[in-house]
């Protein structure tokens, strides 16, 4: 047998409950509608007033409603955001860390270009160097201070021969093998340079010490007073370093035996310049040959 057709939505009581409510709001809304309608037709001032408190009761609402589509729709735009600007970031600490890297190398350029033409305009004033090379080592742990230079007898180095650099004498030549040279640095206990004071002409003698220092000594004068600053050069005295070569400066105040720092600091300097003795030995002269009869 078939169900009859105007059966009850549901036999709950809640979903009569529900139908019953939902009809009741139809009407409701039904009703307020005819009445705001009569309303603005026959009492506008009144209308103006509901219609206000409507407003303010749904803008709140509505308000909140729309940050909300706001914030949800924005999420996806501030996660791009986010991993965009990592993304610029890495790329900008990458730039900074190349073009630290070029200004580094660059520094280090003119550093080196500095020093070249240093060492080349010292070349042009010194007349007739044997050879500028490259000091390849220098001893700096220990109290024997030694150099080694890249040129040799094949270049013309012999023993005997002073070696200097753009600011001042490092040292001279003591053994010498076919393409290298071992250098005796004036920085050693074993290295004495006859040297004469800049500013009279005072002779003294430049003995090194082993810690990177040297110690001016009078050569003849007693109670001589060192002062602050005092430049040192070669004398000339001995036949070995030509005259007027910087050697070093006075640091403090002494008599008779000052302690001084040298112009020219084998540790830093890349090449030097390789000069003839200022006596040479009767062996590097040359006779001149007899004139035809």
């Amino acid at each position: 047998m078939a169900p009859p057709r105007n059966r009850r939505p549901g036999f709950s009581r809640r979903a009569q409950y529900g139908l019953f409510i939902s009809y009741v709001l139809a009407a409701g809304g039904a009703l307020v509608g005819v009445v705001l309608l009569l309303l603005s037709f026959l009492h506008p001032p009144a209308y103006a007033v509901a219609r206000g408190a409507l407003a303010e009761l749904v803008t709140p609402i509505a308000s909140g409603l729309d940050w909300t589509r706001r914030g949800v729709s924005s999420i996806p735009e501030g996660i791009g955001s986010y991993w965009g600007v990592r993304g610029e970031n890495a790329r900008l600490r990458a730039e900074a860390e190349a073009n630290r890297k070029l200004v580094e190398e660059a520094r280090t350029i003119v550093y080196d270009n500095k020093r070249l033409r240093a060492a080349l305009k010292l070349r042009d004033r010194i007349a007739q160097p044997v050879v500028t090379a490259r000091l390849v080592y220098s001893t700096g742990s220990s109290t024997r201070r030694f150099a080694t230079l890249n040129a040799g007898s094949w270049q013309g180095v012999r023993a005997g021969q002073p070696v200097r650099g753009p600011d001042g004498l490092i040292g001279r030549v003591i053994e010498v093998s076919p393409n290298t040279a071992r250098i005796l640095l004036i920085l050693d206990p074993e290295s004495i340079v006859p040297v004469r004071r800049v500013r009279d002409g005072l002779p003294a003698i430049a003995a090194g010490r082993g810690d990177g220092l040297i110690e001016i000594r009078s050569a003849g004068a007693a109670q001589v007073l060192f002062e602050p600053g005092d430049a040192f050069v070669t004398s000339g005295t001995g036949g070995i370093f030509p005259p007027n070569i910087a050697v070093a400066r006075v640091r403090r105040r002494s008599r008779d035996t000052a302690e001084a720092a040298t112009f020219a600091s084998p540790d830093s300097l890349d090449y030097a310049i390789v000069q003839q003795a200022y006596f040479p030995e009767a062996g590097d002269v040359r006779v001149p040959e007899a004139a035809p009869r």
